[in-house]
């Protein structure tokens, strides 16, 4: 199925038989140039990344700017 995005909602481009308040998954195809590898790894890379934050593994942005160098 189609949709577009408008106003901050996704709006069906075409009609769908599906229940009332059925919930659905998005994916988004356009604008993505990476094959199913590469897809896998961002996301095994971002569920990691999701692992740190809730295990505390966080810095402040002011920390890292603490520890880089000016140009």
């Amino acid at each position: 199925m189609k949709a577009r995005a408008h106003k901050g909602r996704l709006v069906m481009d075409e009609p769908t038989d599906l229940p009332d308040g059925t919930e659905v998954h998005v994916e988004i195809s356009e604008g993505w140039d990476m094959d199913p590898a590469e897809l896998a790894e961002l996301q095994k890379v971002l569920d990691e990344s999701e692992e740190d934050v809730k295990a505390g593994r966080v810095v402040t942005l002011d920390e890292v700017f603490d520890h880089t160098r000016p140009l």
